[in-house]
């Protein structure tokens, strides 16, 4: 890089064409910081609300940079081929096109942010590709505001657009100078610019590209509102969601003879439960483990020796030997398990903050009920809005690969499971009781470099991932031994279940109910004598989580839509799970697998229950993605 800007300072030509580019990466900075600045200013009665302190907010900035960054690379592909031209050709339309595309963007910018202070003292969110809607109707939108809400607005839109890009073109805008075409300079600009931007656009040299979820820091939704950049928000939603912004892709029957059908699938004729807790409000764990398939635990039909302790477990809790994965990706795991929102094909809910906003919350309820919450993870969260929709979903504090000591020994993908597992223990020490804690593991995701020999030969070209689930599964009895001294043992519920599965040594197809098969396991002393070495056999799945745990603590609500209670023995029978580009469908008396491109891929069922099996299927899926949409 040094030898490149040398090499460019003793050529007037190349070195203004550099120096272009790095003065424009710097104008959107400011430019993003000058709104982010408004926005703060303009609610400033929310924040003081909200409580947060001057610190807090000020940090905004500091957690806004890399996805600010990213925002700029993007703009700055264009001018990049832009200035490219520049080089070879002396012609003034190539200036006139970059400044055009540069007041463009400000506009384009400054409107999103404008429409965004408008409708966040309402939504309190991010302004949603749903806001398209509105720009057909432009006089709904100026009928929600006040006229001086409205010309207020409006004067901030036209007085920051203009001044913005009279600052790109009085201070930051400088015409390239003609000159000798240099070569050597040329390419090596056309190489080194396009991997400076590629980095900035993915938000360094990290294994999992920059996200929203990055920017998310705070217990005050308000700050982490504050520190998404709204461009990269708005493009992001609505590229995630303009396909299907006005029809739903899943549509087979009339809407309310499938609301019906959904309806009578969840009907329970008794809302009861079988108590198996010995206390009212226990602490509950949850350990989420890493792409963990039914096919490593014995007792669920898998190959003994892969995770024997484990097994040791069974013996002293509740398995639930019919659990499935609603969705095959850990953001997909979060929202079922902590919302009650199964997943859903072609895109997931986490990558929309307007939309998980409006989900009910399992955490919200348990820190009502006087629970102190808590989230460790070893590696990054920020993968498929995973961060983002933590925070909105309440959790107090939160902790991923940033915030551990850099002592604490760690892979490619984060701290390894003994260790994460080890810090769990220490931090609940000093966790007020009663607590509510998630520990999601790791080291059972590739590239499996966890700190063991291999132990196990066998398993063809899975070995590395069982051999990874032997360790993971080693660190978890390592963990409850020696919680097992812990004051608040005997007071806790552990909820042992997986994100999700893998490819195992059997090979299931990907869309298989075997292969979406997972395990779930209750326990801990906190679960009543008569319950422990028990099995639950009914069919169940991660969204059914919120509900079960709620009605156990005496917890009602009719928010978890979505969720059943799996200790209420009127309680229906059934399994969803998406595909990508459809559903599985699982009853007691068959299944069925569906894609909308395909067909069906798989249909096992008694002939005279085939067609009531596919229609249930579909109207479930159809209903859920309504709501979806809807949200």
């Amino acid at each position: 890089m040094f030898h490149f800007l040398t090499f460019a300072a003793n050529n007037n030509k190349m070195y203004r064409i550099f120096t272009s580019l790095v003065r424009q990466f710097l104008f959107w900075l400011l430019f993003f910081a000058l709104n982010r600045v408004l926005f703060l200013l303009y609610y400033r009665h929310l924040l003081v609300i909200s409580g947060a302190g001057n610190a807090e907010i000020m940090a905004s900035f500091r957690h806004a940079l890399r996805l600010d960054v990213s925002t700029a690379c993007y703009i700055l592909l264009l001018p990049f081929f832009l200035l490219c031209l520049r080089i070879f050709l002396n012609s003034r339309w190539i200036d006139r096109a970059n400044k055009a595309y540069t007041a463009l963007i400000i506009l384009a910018y400054n409107l999103i942010t404008t429409a965004e202070l408008g409708i966040y003292g309402e939504w309190k969110t991010k302004l949603p590709y749903k806001a398209l809607h509105y720009l057909a109707n432009p006089g709904e939108v100026y009928g929600s505001a006040s006229t001086l809400e409205f010309i207020l607005l409006l004067l901030l839109f036209l007085l920051v657009s203009s001044l913005s890009f009279l600052f790109y073109i009085r201070l930051i805008y400088r015409k390239p100078l003609s000159g000798k075409k240099n070569f050597s300079a040329a390419f090596a600009f056309f190489v080194l610019v396009p991997a400076l931007l590629f980095l900035g656009i993915r938000g360094g040299i990290q294994a999992i590209p920059i996200t929203q979820s990055q920017s998310y820091y705070s217990q005050h939704h308000i700050l982490n509102h504050a520190a998404v950049n709204s461009g990269y928000q708005f493009a992001f939603s609505t590229l995630e969601n303009y396909r299907f912004m006005d029809k739903n892709p899943f549509e087979f029957f009339d809407d309310d003879a499938a609301r019906a059908m959904v309806r009578n699938i969840n009907y329970t004729e008794r809302d009861t439960t079988v108590s198996i807790l010995r206390i009212p409000r226990p602490n509950i764990v949850i350990i989420l483990l890493e792409s963990w398939s039914a096919d490593l635990v014995h007792s669920l039909n898998g190959k003994a020796g892969i995770t024997p302790e484990f097994e040791k477990l069974i013996g002293q809790g509740i398995l639930f030997d019919s659990f499935y994965a609603s969705g095959n990706r850990s953001e997909q795991a979060m929202s079922s398990i902590f919302g009650g929102f199964p997943a859903t094909p072609i895109t997931a809910i986490t990558h929309n903050l307007d939309k998980v906003t409006k989900l009910p919350s399992l955490i919200g309820f348990l820190k009502d009920a006087g629970y102190h919450t808590s989230f460790y993870f070893g590696g990054h969260l920020m993968y498929g809005g995973i961060k983002s929709y933590l925070r909105i979903a309440g959790f107090e504090k939160m902790m991923e690969i940033y915030d551990y000591p850099r002592s604490i020994p760690r892979g490619k993908l984060g701290i390894h499971d003994e260790y994460i597992l080890n810090h769990h223990l220490g931090e609940m020490k000093n966790m007020p009781q009663p607590f509510f804690s998630v520990v999601f593991t790791l080291s059972s995701h590739s590239p499996y470099d966890q700190p063991m020999e291999n132990v196990l030969d066998w398993g063809g070209s899975e070995n590395n991932y069982i051999n990874s689930a032997y360790y993971s599964d080693r660190s978890l009895g390592e963990y409850l031994e020696k919680a097992s001294q812990a004051a608040w043992y005997d007071s806790t519920l552990f909820v042992i279940l997986a994100d999700h599965s893998h490819n195992s040594y059997r090979h299931w197809p990907v869309h298989s109910p075997n292969y979406r098969h997972i395990p779930l396991l209750l326990y801990g002393n906190a679960i009543r004598h008569e319950f422990r070495g028990s099995r639950v056999s009914r069919l169940s799945s991660q969204p059914d989580i919120p509900l079960t745990l709620l009605k156990q603590l005496g917890i009602h609500t009719e928010l978890f839509s979505w969720s059943r209670d799996l200790f209420n023995p009127y309680s229906p029978e059934f399994v969803f799970y998406e595909t990508n580009n459809g559903l599985g469908w699982i009853r007691p008396y068959g299944y069925y697998v569906w894609d909308k491109n395909i067909g069906f891929i798989n249909l096992e069922a008694p002939e005279n229950r085939k067609d009531s099996l596919v229609r249930e299927g579909k109207a479930y899926l159809q209903v859920l993605f309504r709501d979806f949409i809807d949200y």
